[in-house]
């Protein structure tokens, strides 16, 4: 996709059309989800199917799983104004500035050509002091693209990464229809919240939208923001999602959320990576080490919020384990990365098609000097782009593990 959009039309200026098609909200128009589940509401959006919700009442997932982090309506049509009814929930921290608002991006050919944001909706504010949630509801908003070329064209809606999104109504002012497969490889990426988009401008321009657009390819993108926790469930669902390149970033959520021991984080790996395998024996399968988290290298989660400038809007973070702790087996950015390395080694030698990354090579000590992470764990915006396109040729480039077979 490209990202070159000053020409984009400002919807609020732009006339409504007076003659509107409706068009029902199906799975053939999506892409991007595992899972689409009618709601009171409208229609909801999974990054994980039922059978997997099922088996974790942790509410940090339920919630980052139905935010809809790369997924888009996908459509072929001539019609010049398009418009989404949606009903979001967005969060917001006790004390705190309100956050950004979630952003709609609209593709037309592959180029950004609209970025917009919806009103209203739903507000789950969190007390980050009790631990307690809140949630006050709101109206359904709508989102609106004008001023898009009298043609044949294929447009996405990409979806806000960071706010549940229930879409409730799809109108335009001519028909619409499913865009047939384009024949592109597809790509399923499960990672944390920063393969999640935690931070980025908006919802294509995530580190793994933007390599998955430098790379040619479709993406369904699993990550979930504090939830890469070696969940058995979560290998299930990758191992029954069709796709032909697989990747995983494991590490950041392991140390922050000071979940297991390395007795527990070695045996758990080779788990995830044997249920994946059923289902995808030979697919290229690239596992990805931590970027740089300085608070992190040498020092054992949990990570404990700072709240010293909560009232001007930052939440920063810090490692509050012990670094003798590693002595215990507790887990440290460091020791993860020893770890999956040599996982990987070890397996490759039956299995030719697994591959491993230092994360550090997508964001490093240079890397940090220049755009250091804002609250101490996630990349901001201009990072973002960076992990994206290193990715992408580490990956995608000749020689990579995702290249083509003519590379």
């Amino acid at each position: 996709m490209d990202h070159q959009h000053d020409d984009i039309p400002d919807p609020a200026t732009t006339p409504r059309p007076t003659d509107w098609i409706t068009t029902p909200l199906t799975a053939d128009l999506l892409r991007g989800a595992l899972e689409l589940e009618r709601t009171p509401h409208g229609v909801l959006p999974h990054r994980l199917p039922a059978r997997a919700r099922a088996q974790c009442g942790d509410g940090q997932l339920a919630m980052v799983e139905a935010q809809p982090s790369g997924v888009r309506l996908v459509l072929r049509t001539r019609a010049t104004a398009v418009e989404l009814d949606a009903l979001r929930t967005k969060m917001a921290y006790q004390g705190a500035p309100p956050r950004p608002d979630g952003v709609y991006d609209l593709l037309v050919d592959g180029r950004l050509a609209g970025r917009a944001g919806v009103t209203g909706g739903n507000v789950l504010t969190v007390d980050m002091v009790t631990g307690s949630a809140e949630t006050r509801p709101g109206p359904v908003g709508t989102v609106r693209f004008t001023g898009l070329p009298d043609r044949v064209k294929d447009v996405e809606i990409w979806l806000p990464y960071n706010e549940v999104t229930h879409l409730v109504a799809l109108r335009s002012d001519a028909p619409v229809e499913a865009v047939p497969d384009r024949g592109r490889k597809v790509w399923l990426h499960h990672g944390s919240s920063i393969s999640h988009g935690s931070d980025a401008a908006g919802p294509t321009s995530t580190w793994p939208a933007l390599a998955a657009s430098l790379g040619g390819v479709e993406l369904i993108n699993l990550g979930l923001g504090g939830s890469a926790l070696l969940d058995a469930f979560t290998a299930r669902a990758v191992r029954d999602t069709p796709a032909d390149l697989i990747s995983v970033k494991i590490g950041i959520n392991l140390v922050n959320t000071d979940l297991m021991r390395l007795r527990a984080f070695t045996p758990a790996v080779h788990g995830f990576l044997d249920t994946i395998r059923e289902g995808h024996p030979t697919a290229p399968l690239l596992v990805v080490s931590p970027i740089l988290c300085p608070v992190h290298e040498h020092t054992p989660g949990p990570s404990a919020p700072d709240f010293t400038d909560l009232s001007e809007g930052k939440l920063r973070f810090r490692a509050a384990g012990d670094p003798a702790e590693r002595a215990a087996g507790k887990l440290t950015l460091n020791v993860i990365r020893d770890e999956l390395s040599r996982i990987v080694k070890q397996r490759a030698t039956d299995d030719p098609n697994l591959h491993y990354l230092d994360g550090r090579d997508l964001y490093g000590e240079a890397d940090f000097a220049e755009l250091p992470l804002p609250d101490q764990l996630h990349p901001d915006a201009a990072t973002h782009h960076r992990i994206g396109e290193r990715f992408a040729a580490v990956a995608f480039g000749t020689g990579g593990p995702f290249a083509a077979e003519d590379d």
